[in-house]
């Protein structure tokens, strides 16, 4: 495999990327935390939607770069290849280590949701591309659902709060600041953080997908392919470290909570961003707008049935969640490389 421009290995530029994304998706994540806490905003409502938009913008920063630079079909592919590993890979594998309760608010608010947003994307993407006013509309659609999700939340149990609280509220450790920290005011400190958190990102992204594109361009796969495997499972990382650590915690809630609410920012949020800041349509590859697609809106569908039956996802749902994930990697890798 030839180097790239930087002269190292398209891995090693693809992992540092990775590292310098997460990174920043951290700092972007405690700073955003933290200044809505100083806001005054709930922890159920921080949980719900600056901490699913955290976690997301990895995705973000990607989906951006790829799509100043002409690879859209990279950014698509990483949405759907990223919300199909969330709910089969990441979801499944929660369960399967411990069965997984269900919130009542995952069933009346966010799995709809995430129905809503997949069954839309496909619709949109049927004439094989996307333009800026439908990102536009995925925006406003973003908006819309955040005002609902606000309402939802004022109506969860004491439980689910005093969780959200215990997981997602920052004013402890903001009190704990020292070094440089200590001599700023709070907002400014988690401004800078989240300026930080942004740079970080954005150079991340470009290191990643630089790195994926001389994969691609080397064995001869497309981007498309490139961003429902390497990129999506990159990009998520957040997600997966959040929900396995909660899970070892056995405090779920609030992250298979926040898992739901990335993949529908996913769709809303950072595609809805990406196209509009993409200097054309995005074009959308056959594979994609008839496989990937309606793959991640039937893995959405399937959800609802699941989530409520029993309020919990089973020990053996959650091994089929990832039975069928690895089937769908095995025959990405067998069939579309």
């Amino acid at each position: 495999m030839t180097l790239t421009a930087s002269g190292l290995h398209p891995f090693a530029v693809f992992l540092g990327g990775l590292v310098i994304v997460v990174l920043g998706a951290e700092l972007l994540l405690r700073g955003a935390m933290r200044l809505a806490n100083l806001m005054g905003l709930r922890p159920v409502t921080i949980g719900l939607t600056v901490v699913a938009l955290g976690t997301s913008m990895p995705e973000l920063a990607v989906g951006l770069t790829a799509a100043q630079s002409g690879q859209g079909a990279l950014s698509v592919g990483n949405i759907a290849g990223g919300n199909i590993l969330n709910i089969l890979f990441i979801l499944g594998l929660s369960a399967s280590i411990r069965a997984l309760p269900t919130r009542s608010m995952s069933v009346r608010v966010e799995v709809p949701a995430m129905i809503a947003t997949a069954l839309l994307l496909l619709i949109m993407s049927l004439d094989g591309r996307l333009t800026r006013g439908e990102g536009l509309g995925l925006l406003v659609c973003a908006t819309v659902y955040t005002v609902l999700l606000v309402r939802a939340s004022r109506r969860e149990g004491a439980l689910v709060r005093e969780e959200f609280a215990r997981e997602f509220n920052p004013t402890e450790r903001a009190d704990t600041r020292g070094g440089l920290a200590a001599h700023l005011p709070p907002w400014l400190w988690n401004c800078l953080l989240l300026a930080a958190g942004i740079a970080l990102a954005a150079l991340g992204a470009d290191l990643m997908v630089a790195g994926a594109s001389a994969i691609a361009r080397a064995f001869g796969v497309s981007d498309a392919v490139i961003g429902l495997t390497i990129v999506a499972v990159g990009t998520n990382t957040p997600e997966m470290v959040t929900t396995l650590i909660a899970t070892l915690r056995n405090d779920r809630d609030v992250a298979i909570g926040n898992l739901i609410g990335s993949g529908i920012y996913n769709v809303l949020v950072i595609l809805g961003l990406t196209i509009v800041a993409a200097p054309g349509p995005i074009h959308i590859g056959r594979d994609i707008l008839w496989i990937d697609l309606p793959l991640a809106a039937l893995v959405a569908i399937i959800c609802l049935p699941v989530f409520k039956s029993d309020r919990r996802v089973s020990r053996r749902e959650g091994m089929v969640f990832v039975t069928a994930y690895l089937a769908y990697l095995g025959s990405l890798l067998l069939w579309r490389i």
